[in-house]
């Protein structure tokens, strides 16, 4: 395939898992598999294998509704989209040398603060607290980012939904993707969740030069400490492929829904467990419950990545139409983005990958 065909279904892939577990999120979140199940199966979308249908309830409204079922006409903006248009416009002004403080200007410039949430907005506050005007601007900086990555949310999922851009631009680089999902992840998290950022844009960048799922999967961990929490969960969900998701609830317990290591553990499992049918993995990985969009969205960009397309049923609804929250830009163009990652992705080529 081409790098055209497979960026193109990365893009699709990943919108419209995002899409899918968009309206259920705070249901998974609130009321947990128990509640998301039932929630499925009263409003007749089980097995979950088309966008969820709608049914009234209180936690189901405003742009999560207009992700239901026959109620779309574009890709609603979500944090999992916004932040990959932002990273892909990051690598095009910044390309390799990205560092943490052109993330943070890039942030303050481009990022509206209420289209950032947990662990991103209390590190924003913190950002705007403690730079100053010329800081924005390219000054010096006169803070430490321990300073503002230090937050009760910082092992969350947050900064794993921000990376994928950089290995879909570095295929065969594994350790320059990871290098700079680093870069990005550690302006707002620390240990586990960076670990788990880096693990994800290294599979991103290993899917497409692999001969199977299981050999990116098992090359990315020698992106990460072996000791770390995240190299634990990639093993949770390589652990039970092919079972019940039951098992990683039980092994997690009473985790919050939104943490970095369950859900990457979820990500994992889906994408080993159901690698005949797109339809079947991102329903499946829905199902499973926690952070519901944020899973889906991984796992649709990986498929992507490794098919090379994806079925009609998922892209028709939302048209090529893609909403993002990034100051000025608005509605993108499905063609235009998948035109200008590609362009990134030959500017690379010839790139090496770090040592």
């Amino acid at each position: 395939m081409t790098n055209e065909e497979r960026i193109r279904a990365a893009w699709q892939g990943r919108i419209s898992g995002c899409l899918l577990g968009k309206p259920v999120e705070m249901i998974s979140m609130r009321e947990g598999p128990e509640g998301l199940h039932n929630f499925l199966e009263k409003s007749g979308s089980l097995p979950l294998r088309d966008y969820v249908n709608y049914m009234d309830h209180e936690l189901l409204r405003g742009a999560n509704k207009r992700c239901c079922s026959g109620m779309m006409d574009k890709a609603e903006a979500d944090d999992d989209i916004t932040y990959l248009v932002l990273a892909l416009m990051m690598m095009e002004q910044y390309g390799l040398d990205l560092t943490t403080d052109d993330v943070a200007r890039s942030w303050i410039n481009l990022l509206p603060v209420g289209a950032t949430f947990t662990a991103e907005r209390d590190s924003y506050i913190k950002l705007i607290e403690k730079s100053n005007t010329a800081y924005q601007f390219g000054g010096p900086r006169s803070f430490n980012f321990d300073e503002i990555n230090d937050g009760e949310y910082n092992d969350w999922i947050g900064a794993q939904i921000r990376i994928d851009m950089y290995g879909w631009v570095l295929p065969g680089k594994p350790k320059l993707a990871a290098e700079l999902a680093r870069r990005d992840a550690v302006l707002s998290h620390r240990s586990c969740a960076v670990d788990a950022s880096a693990y994800i844009a290294a599979l991103c960048a290993l899917v497409p030069v692999s001969a199977s799922r299981e050999e990116a999967v098992m090359s990315a961990l020698e992106l990460i400490d072996k000791e770390s929490k995240a190299y634990a969960a990639v093993e949770i969900g390589i652990k039970y492929k092919n079972q019940p998701a039951s098992n990683l609830h039980n092994f997690y317990g009473d985790m919050s829904p939104v943490h970095s290591l369950n859900n990457l553990a979820v990500v994992v499992w889906a994408f080993l467990s159901f690698q005949d049918s797109f339809d079947e993995a991102i329903g499946e990985t829905i199902c499973s419950g926690w952070d519901t969009d944020c899973t889906g969205a991984t796992v649709g960009g990986l498929i992507g990545l490794d098919k090379g397309s994806i079925p009609a049923l998922w892209t028709d609804p939302w048209q090529g139409r893609v909403n993002t929250s990034i100051a000025g830009v608005g509605e993108m163009a499905l063609d235009g983005l998948v035109n200008r990652t590609t362009a990134l992705v030959d500017k690379f080529s010839l790139v090496e990958d770090l040592e």
